[in-house]
Protein backbone atom coordinates (compact mmCIF):
# COMPACT_ATOMS: atom_id res chain seq x y z
CA UNK A 1 0.00 0.00 0.00
CA UNK A 2 2.95 2.02 -0.15
CA UNK A 3 3.07 3.16 3.24
CA UNK A 4 4.44 1.72 6.86
CA UNK A 5 2.26 0.49 9.48
CA UNK A 6 3.39 0.22 13.59
CA UNK A 7 1.71 -2.15 15.77
CA UNK A 8 1.65 -1.10 19.72
CA UNK A 9 0.26 -3.88 21.17
CA UNK A 10 -0.98 -4.38 25.34
CA UNK A 11 -1.82 -7.59 27.00
CA UNK A 12 -2.90 -10.86 26.41
CA UNK A 13 -1.74 -13.99 26.42
CA UNK A 14 1.73 -13.66 24.49
CA UNK A 15 1.62 -16.74 22.59
CA UNK A 16 -1.51 -16.31 21.07
CA UNK A 17 -1.12 -12.22 20.48
CA UNK A 18 2.31 -13.19 18.71
CA UNK A 19 0.57 -15.44 16.56
CA UNK A 20 -1.99 -12.95 15.90
CA UNK A 21 0.65 -10.34 14.95
CA UNK A 22 2.16 -12.49 12.66
CA UNK A 23 -1.64 -12.86 10.91
CA UNK A 24 -2.24 -9.65 10.84
CA UNK A 25 0.99 -8.63 9.34
CA UNK A 26 0.37 -11.57 6.94
CA UNK A 27 -3.11 -9.97 5.95
CA UNK A 28 -2.04 -6.30 5.24
CA UNK A 29 0.45 -7.85 2.57
CA UNK A 30 -2.08 -10.15 1.07
CA UNK A 31 -4.28 -7.22 0.81
CA UNK A 32 -1.47 -5.48 -0.89
CA UNK A 33 -1.62 -8.34 -3.63
CA UNK A 34 -4.76 -7.94 -3.98
CA UNK A 35 -5.62 -4.14 -3.88
CA UNK A 36 -2.54 -2.53 -4.90
CA UNK A 37 -3.39 -0.25 -8.12
CA UNK A 38 0.13 -0.33 -8.96
CA UNK A 39 0.82 -4.02 -9.59
CA UNK A 40 -0.33 -4.69 -12.91
CA UNK A 41 -1.44 -8.91 -11.44
CA UNK A 42 -3.28 -7.87 -8.55
CA UNK A 43 -6.59 -8.85 -8.84
CA UNK A 44 -7.87 -5.17 -8.80
CA UNK A 45 -5.96 -4.36 -12.12
CA UNK A 46 -7.38 -7.61 -13.46
CA UNK A 47 -10.79 -6.71 -12.72
CA UNK A 48 -10.25 -3.09 -14.15
CA UNK A 49 -9.35 -4.11 -17.21
CA UNK A 50 -12.16 -7.06 -17.35
CA UNK A 51 -10.28 -9.89 -17.24
CA UNK A 52 -11.36 -10.80 -13.76
CA UNK A 53 -14.95 -10.64 -12.67
CA UNK A 54 -16.21 -9.77 -8.77
CA UNK A 55 -17.27 -13.31 -8.59
CA UNK A 56 -13.97 -14.49 -9.39
CA UNK A 57 -11.84 -12.45 -7.04
CA UNK A 58 -11.29 -12.92 -3.21
CA UNK A 59 -14.23 -12.36 -1.19
CA UNK A 60 -12.69 -9.43 0.54
CA UNK A 61 -12.99 -8.13 -2.94
CA UNK A 62 -16.37 -8.01 -3.08
CA UNK A 63 -16.88 -6.73 0.62
CA UNK A 64 -14.56 -3.87 -0.06
CA UNK A 65 -16.30 -2.77 -3.08
CA UNK A 66 -20.12 -2.86 -0.94
CA UNK A 67 -18.43 -0.89 1.82
CA UNK A 68 -17.58 1.49 -0.71
CA UNK A 69 -20.61 1.76 -2.45
CA UNK A 70 -22.10 2.83 0.76
CA UNK A 71 -19.67 5.37 1.27
CA UNK A 72 -20.74 6.76 -2.03
CA UNK A 73 -24.24 7.00 -0.85
CA UNK A 74 -23.69 8.43 2.39
CA UNK A 75 -21.44 10.90 0.79
CA UNK A 76 -23.75 11.63 -2.07
CA UNK A 77 -20.95 10.88 -4.40
CA UNK A 78 -18.06 12.66 -2.96
CA UNK A 79 -16.51 9.54 -2.08
CA UNK A 80 -15.88 7.23 -5.37
CA UNK A 81 -13.62 4.47 -6.14
CA UNK A 82 -13.37 5.77 -9.65
CA UNK A 83 -9.52 7.58 -9.93
CA UNK A 84 -9.43 9.19 -14.01
CA UNK A 85 -12.04 6.98 -15.08
CA UNK A 86 -10.54 4.00 -13.72
CA UNK A 87 -11.72 1.21 -10.55
CA UNK A 88 -9.88 1.93 -7.65
CA UNK A 89 -11.04 1.49 -3.87
CA UNK A 90 -7.51 2.35 -2.61
CA UNK A 91 -9.75 5.39 -0.42
CA UNK A 92 -11.05 2.57 1.60
CA UNK A 93 -8.74 0.13 1.09
CA UNK A 94 -6.43 1.48 3.59
CA UNK A 95 -8.37 2.03 6.28
CA UNK A 96 -10.52 -1.09 5.79
CA UNK A 97 -7.33 -2.96 6.24
CA UNK A 98 -6.11 -1.37 9.44
CA UNK A 99 -8.58 -2.17 11.16
CA UNK A 100 -9.56 -5.40 10.44
CA UNK A 101 -6.10 -5.84 11.57
CA UNK A 102 -6.41 -4.09 14.59
CA UNK A 103 -9.55 -6.38 15.24
CA UNK A 104 -7.62 -9.62 15.10
CA UNK A 105 -5.05 -8.66 17.71
CA UNK A 106 -8.36 -7.94 19.96
CA UNK A 107 -10.03 -11.21 18.81
CA UNK A 108 -6.37 -13.01 20.24
CA UNK A 109 -6.73 -11.18 23.62
CA UNK A 110 -4.83 -8.28 23.44
CA UNK A 111 -6.15 -5.93 25.98
CA UNK A 112 -4.96 -2.83 23.90
CA UNK A 113 -4.08 -2.58 20.54
CA UNK A 114 -2.83 0.73 18.38
CA UNK A 115 -2.44 0.08 14.69
CA UNK A 116 -1.16 3.00 12.61
CA UNK A 117 -1.41 2.60 9.14
CA UNK A 118 0.12 5.54 7.33
CA UNK A 119 -0.94 8.13 9.95
CA UNK A 120 -4.56 6.87 10.30
CA UNK A 121 -4.66 5.39 13.39
CA UNK A 122 -7.30 2.22 14.84
CA UNK A 123 -7.33 2.15 18.40
CA UNK A 124 -9.39 -0.57 20.78
CA UNK A 125 -9.48 -1.11 24.32
CA UNK A 126 -6.61 0.45 26.41
CA UNK A 127 -2.71 1.36 26.95
CA UNK A 128 -3.06 0.08 30.66
CA UNK A 129 -5.64 0.82 33.72
CA UNK A 130 -6.95 3.92 33.79
CA UNK A 131 -5.06 5.63 30.70
CA UNK A 132 -6.21 6.04 27.12
CA UNK A 133 -4.82 6.02 23.87
CA UNK A 134 -4.02 9.73 22.33
CA UNK A 135 -3.24 10.25 19.30
CA UNK A 136 -1.39 13.81 17.94
CA UNK A 137 -2.68 15.61 15.05
CA UNK A 138 0.09 16.82 13.19
CA UNK A 139 -0.02 20.53 11.69
CA UNK A 140 -0.41 20.52 7.97
CA UNK A 141 1.27 24.35 8.27
CA UNK A 142 3.82 23.57 10.94
CA UNK A 143 5.96 20.41 10.33
CA UNK A 144 6.79 18.65 12.94
CA UNK A 145 3.87 20.79 15.00
CA UNK A 146 0.85 19.48 16.40
CA UNK A 147 -2.63 20.46 15.70
CA UNK A 148 -4.62 18.70 18.39
CA UNK A 149 -4.35 15.31 20.23
CA UNK A 150 -7.13 13.36 20.11
CA UNK A 151 -8.03 11.06 23.65
CA UNK A 152 -10.18 7.77 23.58
CA UNK A 153 -10.63 7.97 27.05
CA UNK A 154 -13.90 6.20 27.27
CA UNK A 155 -14.42 4.73 24.25
CA UNK A 156 -13.72 0.99 24.01
CA UNK A 157 -12.54 1.81 20.06
CA UNK A 158 -12.05 4.58 18.00
CA UNK A 159 -10.20 5.72 15.12
CA UNK A 160 -8.50 8.95 13.94
CA UNK A 161 -7.78 9.80 9.82
CA UNK A 162 -6.69 12.31 8.12
CA UNK A 163 -6.73 13.48 4.48
CA UNK A 164 -5.11 16.24 2.91
CA UNK A 165 -2.07 17.70 0.80
CA UNK A 166 0.64 17.93 3.42
CA UNK A 167 2.28 14.60 2.82
CA UNK A 168 0.87 13.65 -0.81
CA UNK A 169 -0.16 16.50 -2.44
CA UNK A 170 -2.69 16.85 -4.42
CA UNK A 171 -3.80 13.30 -4.74
CA UNK A 172 -7.67 13.51 -3.40
CA UNK A 173 -9.86 13.87 -6.87
CA UNK A 174 -13.02 16.14 -7.16
CA UNK A 175 -15.36 12.49 -8.38
CA UNK A 176 -17.82 15.52 -10.40
CA UNK A 177 -14.40 16.36 -12.42
CA UNK A 178 -12.18 13.44 -12.26
CA UNK A 179 -9.46 15.98 -11.45
CA UNK A 180 -7.02 16.52 -8.07
CA UNK A 181 -9.93 18.51 -5.74
CA UNK A 182 -9.55 22.32 -5.68
CA UNK A 183 -10.68 23.24 -1.96
CA UNK A 184 -9.65 26.02 0.59
CA UNK A 185 -8.45 22.82 3.26
CA UNK A 186 -5.35 21.58 3.80
CA UNK A 187 -6.48 18.81 6.29
CA UNK A 188 -9.61 17.03 7.30
CA UNK A 189 -9.02 15.01 10.57
CA UNK A 190 -12.10 12.74 11.23
CA UNK A 191 -12.32 10.51 14.61
CA UNK A 192 -15.00 7.28 14.99
CA UNK A 193 -15.68 4.43 16.03
CA UNK A 194 -14.58 2.39 12.92
CA UNK A 195 -11.04 3.83 10.51
CA UNK A 196 -13.02 2.49 7.78
CA UNK A 197 -15.22 5.29 7.91
CA UNK A 198 -13.16 7.78 9.28
CA UNK A 199 -10.99 7.11 6.51
CA UNK A 200 -13.58 7.86 3.76
CA UNK A 201 -15.06 10.69 5.31
CA UNK A 202 -12.22 12.50 5.90
CA UNK A 203 -11.51 12.08 2.17
CA UNK A 204 -15.14 13.08 1.04
CA UNK A 205 -15.12 16.06 3.20
CA UNK A 206 -11.71 17.00 2.09
CA UNK A 207 -13.35 17.41 -1.67
CA UNK A 208 -16.48 19.19 -0.25
CA UNK A 209 -14.36 22.22 0.83
CA UNK A 210 -14.34 23.73 4.55
CA UNK A 211 -18.07 24.78 4.46
CA UNK A 212 -19.99 21.75 2.44
CA UNK A 213 -17.62 19.32 3.89
CA UNK A 214 -17.95 20.72 8.14
CA UNK A 215 -22.14 20.69 7.34
CA UNK A 216 -22.12 17.47 6.00
CA UNK A 217 -19.80 16.36 8.58
CA UNK A 218 -22.33 17.44 11.04
CA UNK A 219 -24.76 15.32 10.13
CA UNK A 220 -23.24 11.97 10.88
CA UNK A 221 -23.60 10.13 13.75
CA UNK A 222 -20.56 9.26 15.87
CA UNK A 223 -18.40 11.37 13.70
CA UNK A 224 -16.26 14.31 14.88
CA UNK A 225 -13.90 16.55 12.55
CA UNK A 226 -11.08 19.22 12.72
CA UNK A 227 -10.57 20.56 9.46
CA UNK A 228 -8.17 23.04 8.82
CA UNK A 229 -7.92 25.78 5.68
CA UNK A 230 -4.82 27.22 3.75
CA UNK A 231 -5.38 30.51 5.41
CA UNK A 232 -4.71 28.50 8.82
CA UNK A 233 -8.35 28.51 10.09
CA UNK A 234 -9.49 26.09 12.47
CA UNK A 235 -13.26 24.70 11.96
CA UNK A 236 -14.63 21.63 13.98
CA UNK A 237 -18.07 19.64 14.69
CA UNK A 238 -19.57 20.49 17.94
CA UNK A 239 -18.37 17.88 19.84
CA UNK A 240 -15.19 17.78 18.78
CA UNK A 241 -13.40 19.77 21.99
CA UNK A 242 -14.82 16.45 24.31
CA UNK A 243 -12.24 13.94 22.43
CA UNK A 244 -9.71 16.82 22.54
CA UNK A 245 -7.22 16.06 25.99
Amino acid sequence: MGTVFSFDVRGGQSAAVHAALEDAAAGLRRVDEVFSTYRDDSQISRLARGELTVGECDPEVAEVLELAAKAERVSDGWFSTRYRGRLDPTGIVKGWATERAARRLAEAGAVGVSLNGGGDVQLLGTPGAGRPWRVGVADPLRPGGLAAVVSAAGADELAVATSGTAERGDHIVDPRTGRSAVTDLVSVTVVAPRLTWADCWATAAFAMGSREGLAWLETLPDVEALLITAGDEVRCTGGLAARLG
